[in-house]
């Protein structure tokens, strides 16, 4: 099964529409990865400045590829942490901290029909 890697970003209000930008500005670099299955940029509505940022992996083989490779140098030689919409070198990371979360999937759903 699948592996899910969740990287809680804590983010400032005033930090929120850079790190959507930023988000935004590298559309289509993880999607071409092998073993790539899903991503998500989750925006909190109420009670925490928690954003969450969903990748889901054909296993942890392929995320630690990606993690130690094109992630790296898409953050400018960040910390494996799965991302922190920093933009690369030279830019103050618009997250204040981050907790990466690992899981593995054991049992999923789709809708019937």
């Amino acid at each position: 099964m699948s592996v899910v890697k969740i990287n809680v970003l804590e983010v400032p209000a005033e930090q929120r529409e850079e790190l959507e930008r930023r988000f935004a500005g590298r559309a289509g670099m993880v999607e071409s990865q092998d073993g790539f299955e899903w991503f998500e940029l989750l925006r909190p509505v109420e009670g925490t400045d928690r954003y969450l940022v969903y990748t889901r992996w054909r296993s942890e083989e392929d995320y630690r590829r990606w993690a130690e490779g094109s992630m790296r140098q898409a953050h400018g030689g960040g910390n494996g942490s799965g991302g922190n919409g920093s933009g690369g070198a030279g830019r103050r990371p618009a997250a204040t901290g981050s907790e990466l979360w690992s899981l593995e999937v054991v049992r999923q759903a789709a809708p019937k029909g």
